[in-house]
């Protein structure tokens, strides 16, 4: 594409996006002309009336009967009018980059700015996601915006207290920081082009007013609906939400489109910069997000659930994506790129910034609190075998025999300590093939555990296993949560009643304001705003569990190991080697009540079952 065309291509983004902002402007219009029409009338009868034309009895009522009415219109109309400018606009949860921490991401950039002709964005902010996107902050809520430099244009902004008229403040940049960890400096470069070159249809006035009006009646919307008010207090806000979602209705379409010809536009001006780099990128960054997904789900989550949040996830990345290559012969190729100067080079102190992103990643995917404690510490990844994956086989382990004394389930026959824990009592409580819903077993009887009903429980409890499914209907919900045996069935329902028992109990995360300033702009109630995985089955959840234990075995009489998979998580290592093949026979003692692939595979690694094992 030719430079001319790409700036007519640009040209005409930009043009149909000031189109579709004076129709989002004129939504606004036609509710001030709505509000001010009853105020209209009622100074015709008054003017008729103070002129004589209109007198007699039949007017006076007639300038009673509309200017009640257009008072209480006005009244209304200027309430809402102070809350949709007042209320404050949602802000996404960052990690705020100052300039001094990153002096050549800014110059990166600023020069790229340059490049595109357009305004440098006013700041730069990190988030845990594989996106990046340009943020308005520039409302009064969001604090004071950063000083203009001297040598800035003046723009649409308006005038300052010196009478000047001020620069308009350019908005916020925000990087995935898994972007800054597995990209090379020109890919981030490539990358970043588009969303940089938004600046400048963002710094028209019909497009920044447009996108202001909206976001104030999302925000109008959303003070609306905020909980324990009284009951005036309630009508109020009822009346106030209504006309909020009436106007963001009628602007709905319009706003899109005037979004997707921003983005039109800033694509076409971004094609002049480094075209053939940002293919290669784009491949990178749909590398960037599965690597990242694993690790938030496979990796992240487990330490999550122990207390313990990961501090360097975006290191992670790389370790997974390396990993990956290495498996994938389809990944072949990008573990060379490694050798090039990556893009977290651009910060100051990189450790830092991926201890803030990854504990803004727990808040925001799991609800841990802001702070650190005696139940929320960091953990480094050479810790994580022992800190994470040891500890959450040996609590998977405890609570499978805390339910098995609930249901009375005795010792098994053999073992030299009848009161231990041991892998043994678990398979031979397993072996019992009764149909699904038996009531009776070998002790005679199982009396169903006491507390909440047999529900899929909300944890994902990562033990090593790779047992993930996915939940069904409330049709076959019976289905879904039944293991397969009348034996099984009971013990799931007893491990997902413990485990709702114990998050019932534990205390929700987000509490004080912690380590960044921007926590104070977003609802730290709503935590977590991103829940990663749905409820879990009892099928899912006896897996885990009995996993859970057979590693314990393998760690206590087999001189096995617990260690990190990147890609797979918490695994088991035997002789050096990743126990890949432990799931299949778990499941078929669980599903089928046959023991016997699992007594094989045990009896071929040394693992002994009678021995008991250590649970804390």
């Amino acid at each position: 594409m030719t430079a001319s065309g790409t700036g007519l291509g640009a040209e005409a983004g930009a043009r149909a996006a000031r189109s579709w902002a004076l129709a989002v402007l004129r939504v606004r219009g036609r509710a001030l002309g709505v509000a001010l029409l009853p105020a209209a009338v009622e100074v015709v009868l008054l003017t008729g009336g103070a002129t004589g034309r209109l007198t007699g009895p039949g007017w006076d009522t007639a300038r009673w009967a509309v200017g009640v009415p257009a008072a209480l219109v006005l009244l209304a109309a200027t309430g809402i009018a102070l809350v949709v400018a007042r209320a404050r606009p949602a802000v996404s949860p960052t990690v705020p980059v100052a300039e001094k921490s990153a002096p050549d991401l800014y110059r990166l950039v600023r020069d790229l700015a340059d490049r595109l002709d357009v305004p440098a964005p006013s700041a730069i902010a990190l988030t845990p996601d594989c996106d990046s996107w340009l943020e308005d902050r520039t409302h009064p809520a969001h604090g004071p915006p950063p000083r203009p430099a001297h040598d800035e244009v003046p723009g649409p902004g308006g005038p300052g207290p010196d009478g000047r008229r001020r620069p308009a403040t350019a908005p916020v940049l925000v990087i995935g920081s898994p972007f800054l960890w597995w990209m090379r400096v020109g890919e981030l470069r490539a990358v970043l082009a588009p969303v940089v070159a938004g600046t400048g249809p963002s710094a028209h006035p019909d497009i920044a007013a447009a996108r202001r009006f909206v976001r104030g009646l999302d925000a109008a919307v959303a003070v609306a609906s905020t909980p324990g008010r009284c009951p005036l207090t309630r009508a109020v806000c009822a009346a106030l939400g209504w006309v909020a979602r009436l106007m963001l209705r009628g602007c709905r379409e319009q706003a899109a489109l005037m979004e997707r010809g921003v983005a039109a536009a800033a694509a076409e001006r971004a094609q002049t910069v480094d075209y053939g780099l940002r293919i290669v990128a784009q491949e990178q960054v749909g590398l960037a997000y599965a690597g990242w997904d694993r690790l938030l789900t496979k990796v992240a989550l487990p330490a999550w659930r122990m207390g313990r949040w990961p501090s360097r996830l975006d290191a992670g990345v790389v370790a997974a994506l390396t990993e990956l290559s290495r498996r994938d012969r389809l990944a072949e190729g990008f573990a060379s790129r490694l050798g090039e100067r990556p893009a977290c080079d651009l910060l100051e102190e990189p450790g830092v910034v991926d201890e803030a992103a990854s504990l803004l990643a727990a808040r925001l995917f799991h609800g841990g609190p802001a702070e650190n404690g005696p139940d929320w510490a960091p953990v480094d990844w050479q810790a994580y075998p022992e800190e994470v994956v040891d500890r959450t086989w040996r609590a998977h382990a405890a609570r499978l025999h805390r339910v098995l004394d609930s249901l009375g389930v005795r010792p098994a026959a053999g073992t030299p300590d009848r009161g231990g824990p041991t892998l043994a009592r678990v398979m031979d409580h397993l072996m019992d093939a009764a149909p699904a819903g038996a009531d009776a077993t070998a002790d005679g009887h199982l009396a169903a555990p006491a507390g909440p009903s047999a529900a899929p429980a909300t944890g994902d409890d990562e033990t090593g296993g790779d047992t993930d499914t996915d939940g069904g209907t409330d049709a076959d919900a019976d289905a879904d949560i039944d293991p397969g045996t009348g034996r099984g069935a009971l013990l799931a329902a007893g491990l997902t009643a413990e485990l709702a028992r114990e998050e019932a109990a534990a205390p929700k995360g987000a509490t004080a304001a912690g380590l960044f300033p921007d926590t104070s702009l977003w609802d730290d109630g709503a935590l977590p705003l991103f829940p990663l995985q749905p409820p879990r089955t009892g099928r899912d959840l006896l897996a885990d569990h009995v996993t859970a234990m057979v590693c314990c075995a393998a760690v206590d009489t087999a001189g096995a190991a617990p260690a990190l998979d990147w890609l797979d998580g918490p695994s088991l290592l035997l002789d050096g080697e990743r126990a890949a093949d432990l799931g299949p026979k778990v499941l078929h003692l669980i599903e089928e009540g046959d023991p016997g692939p699992l007594r094989d595979w045990l009896s071929a690694t040394g693992i002994r079952p009678e021995k008991p094992v250590r649970l804390v």
